[in-house]
């Protein structure tokens, strides 16, 4: 039995192409894969650690045997805790719309939560990064109102997927399969509807060899 984690990224819920995309894909591989778990975390409406100065003060006391106050355990205590519910999983499903280029700061704000040293990455003597979550299997349903296709001057507008393939490879996890839901908004309502449908056929299809 496998743990699935399904993070969505978008507030936007149904109206949502990234989430319509990414339901399918976990509703497929529940039927392909009945026997496994799926845990949802919607990060606009869960309560984030927040890594401001008493928890980036409590991190590197605590990594370096130095005395800290229990506010700081305290808040470095509840990173540790969003990292392992994240390292838990054995697979994982996001849904990331694209938000000036890039990706909401809602999903930021995780991903600057749980990428940390000793935890998700570590750093050999010799100055060498290496992930650490790693043989796991990434699904990603992306939407972007444009369209900005490999090898066009439009691709270097793409932040959203550059930035997501990157963080995720920096920790460990280079398996990583997708679908794209564009554009939902310079194509107009027709070619939006249909490329949203296609992204849900195509992610039916992903699920089951997932």
């Amino acid at each position: 039995m496998s743990k699935v984690l399904y993070i969505k990224a978008s507030p936007m819920k149904e109206r949502s192409n990234s989430i319509a995309a990414a339901d399918a894909f976990v509703e497929a591989y529940k039927r392909s894969h009945p026997k496994d778990q799926v845990k949802t975390i919607d990060l606009f409406s869960a309560k984030l650690p927040e890594f401001d100065f008493i928890a980036a003060s409590g991190k590197y006391k605590i990594m370096r045997g130095k005395p800290h106050s229990p506010e700081e355990k305290q808040a470095w205590d509840k990173v540790v805790a969003t990292i392992a519910e994240f390292k838990d999983a054995d697979k994982y499903v996001l849904a990331v719309p694209m938000w000036n280029f890039s990706i909401p700061y809602r999903l930021k704000q995780y991903i600057d939560v749980i990428v940390q040293p000793g935890q998700t990455f570590a750093v050999d003597s010799a100055g060498n990064y290496k992930g650490l979550v790693t043989g796991k299997p990434v699904f990603v349903a992306y939407a972007s109102g444009g369209d900005y296709p490999v090898g066009t001057p439009a691709e270097a507008f793409d932040l959203q997927k550059k930035y997501i393939q990157l963080i995720l490879g920096y920790i460990g996890l280079t398996d990583i399969r997708s679908v794209v839901v564009a554009p939902t908004l310079a194509g107009g309502p027709e070619t939006a509807e249909q490329k949203r449908n296609a992204a849900i056929e195509k992610a039916k299809q992903m699920a089951g060899e997932f």
